[in-house]
């Protein structure tokens, strides 16, 4: 059976840039309007909802919050199948943000809009990074 990983190890992997950003995140990104600066202030203060260890992967519920009172939910799926990196897989604002859906159910998700679009994968961007986790500069 595959290893079993949690958020906060994953945490620290993210904040140090190693991650990428995958194209069916890319795309919700530009149709739903959230950045990764969003994406990674959710997966900073988000929970784990479920976790689908012979996929290596778990599903995150976050909240970006705008001006300090209003919150939406953000749904980010993981994969830790690398070691000592992790791939944000996919991100949506879901409809029902406790809902923790099945792996058949998130394999359907994946593969309903995985359309033609020449995405790739994505390095971290620096400024995000430093936004969202308040990476200090370095000389």
């Amino acid at each position: 059976m595959p290893k079993i990983r949690r958020l906060p190890t994953l945490l620290p992997l993210i904040e140090q840039g190693h991650y990428r950003l995958g194209p069916h995140v890319a795309r919700h990104m530009v149709q739903e309007g959230f950045s990764e600066r969003d994406l990674l202030e959710a997966l900073r203060w988000g929970r784990e909802l479920a976790v689908y260890p012979e996929d290596s992967r778990m599903l995150v519920l976050g909240y970006m919050v705008f001006g300090g009172r209003l919150k939406l939910p953000l749904h980010v799926v993981l994969d830790y199948s690398r070691p000592r990196w992790v791939d944000i897989v996919t991100a949506f604002i879901p409809d029902r943000p406790h809902h923790v859906y099945s792996r058949a159910r998130l394999a359907a998700l994946l593969r309903y809009d995985g359309g033609r679009e020449e995405l790739r994968w994505a390095v971290p961007d620096e400024a995000a990074l430093k936004a969202a986790f308040g990476a200090e500069e370095k000389d």
